[in-house]
């Protein structure tokens, strides 16, 4: 049987590792959000308020989720880092310690969540059936806990390997089965078995993702640095712990911030109706897919800044940098005018209410104006997070996700009395602000560690 996916990122074309990890990236993450599209759609079929039950269930339930996206890229990080330098020792110590975390961070928020989520989802919406509905969502979808974690983690380790096609092909699989369970669960099979309605739309994530994780894990076990590991391996060692914290817990955090300006967004629109946030819910659905080859793009800037970074070669991090902005820059100009005039049909594919249509309208048409910037800042991410320095990743977050956001928020809904569509500039004044920001720092921290973004 042939090993796993192992590419030596800091030898031949930068364009080329682009290729390839980025599309399969990018086609991964297509059917995730193709994925969730299908819950959207199913969810529509039952009504305007299991669509807003689904938005603000899956929101509380992805706070959760971020441990998931910071383990993920502390492992990409720092295996990547180790595999640059040729040390397949301190891979393999990282990896395996890595999975052992993840195990004991799923079982403690499982716990965690049964108390967390009823509270997070009150706090963003108002007493009725898209709260009930929201709630009984969210209980269900805890089960679905150990299926992100370990998946995200263990595809971080992969991802410094240079292998972004096994998560690729374990979403698509799950985007295709997730069609046949979420009707067969919803509606169940007449004088076979009865259908569980709109909690039937958890159960499918919860056998999906389960499958992927198992996928992912067991293609991470066939490794050349997975050679040799034993039981003893995985007791965690304090130092190591260690390691992975100082990497994981700023994206982590960031991505925590990220969640909560989703609720600060959430508790906005509530104001405005239940269509305002369905409508919300659908639109960041169809700006998903336009960001998905950007996000492909700028993920795959990490694991090859990462390995170069290890080799000492601080030309190639740079180089890979500028490549990056330069094909998000093309694809920016690209996707916006389809928000700008497409975004009305394609608010109609999810919905047929006339109400939450223009909503989501206004919010695509502000969201074309922030593409080249959503672009640079995840390229600056992942810059960071290859040179070790993720904390500032978390000071962006803190300001962008979080004050930033809350402040004109207030300023533009509080102050001046502004309807829906001062939800919509609040994010673009916040996400303008962060950028400038980030690229301030961005080019401080090179200078120290890579000689500048020039050279």
């Amino acid at each position: 049987m042939a090993g796993a996916r192992d590419y030596d990122l800091t030898t031949g074309s930068i364009g080329s590792h682009f290729r390839k990890l980025a599309i399969p990236a990018a086609l991964g993450m297509l059917f995730t959000t193709l994925y969730n599209v299908v819950d959207v759609y199913f969810a529509g079929q039952l009504g305007t308020q299991e669509q807003a039950g689904l938005a603000i269930g899956f929101q509380a339930f992805f706070v959760l989720v971020a441990v998931a996206f910071g383990l993920s890229s502390a492992m990409s990080a720092l295996v990547g880092n180790a595999r640059g330098a040729k040390d397949n020792r301190a891979a393999r110590r990282l990896a395996v310690q890595g999975l052992a975390f993840a195990t004991l961070a799923t079982i403690v928020l499982m716990i965690f969540a049964i108390w967390f989520g009823p509270r997070a989802i009150i706090l963003i919406s108002e007493p009725g059936a898209y709260r009930d509905a929201a709630t009984g969502y969210f209980y269900w979808l805890v089960a679905a806990l150990p299926g992100f974690i370990l998946a995200f983690s263990a595809n971080g380790i992969l991802q410094a390997h240079g292998d972004s096609v096994t998560l690729q092909r374990g979403q698509m699989v799950a985007f295709f089965a997730n069609i046949v369970l979420n009707p067969l669960f919803i509606y169940g099979i007449p004088g076979v078995i009865g259908g569980m309605g709109f909690n039937g739309i958890a159960l499918a994530t919860i056998l999906s993702q389960t499958g992927v994780m198992i996928w992912i894990l067991w293609t991470v076990s066939r490794l050349e640095i997975m050679k040799g590991v034993e039981p003893r391996h995985v007791r965690l060692e304090s130092a190591t712990v260690k390691e992975i914290l100082a990497q994981m817990l700023p994206t982590t955090t960031a991505m925590l911030v990220m969640f909560v300006s989703g609720f600060v967004v959430q508790y906005a629109l509530k104001g405005f109706g239940e269509e305002a946030i369905a409508a919300y819910g659908i639109a960041l659905r169809i700006e998903q897919i336009l960001l998905l080859p950007i996000l492909g793009m700028t993920g795959a800037l990490l694991p090859i800044a990462a390995q170069n970074y290890g080799a000492n070669d601080h030309a190639r991090v740079r180089e890979a940098l500028w490549f990056c902005w330069k094909l998000g820059f093309l694809m920016t100009a690209l996707a916006a005018p389809i928000l700008w005039f497409g975004g009305g049909l394609a608010m109609r594919i999810f919905t047929d209410d006339t109400e939450v249509i223009p909503i989501g309208q206004s919010y695509l048409r502000v969201d074309g104006f922030l593409f080249p910037l959503y672009m640079m800042l995840f390229a600056i991410n992942s810059l960071l997070q290859a040179l070790k320095k993720p904390v500032y990743t978390l000071w962006i977050s803190l300001y962008r996700q979080g004050f930033g956001i809350a402040f004109f928020v207030w300023l533009l809904i509080g102050v001046f009395g502004m309807e829906v569509w001062g939800v919509w500039l609040a994010i673009g004044a916040s996400v303008s602000t962060g950028w400038a920001i980030a690229l301030w720092l961005t080019i401080r921290i090179s200078n120290e560690k890579i000689g500048g973004l020039r050279g």
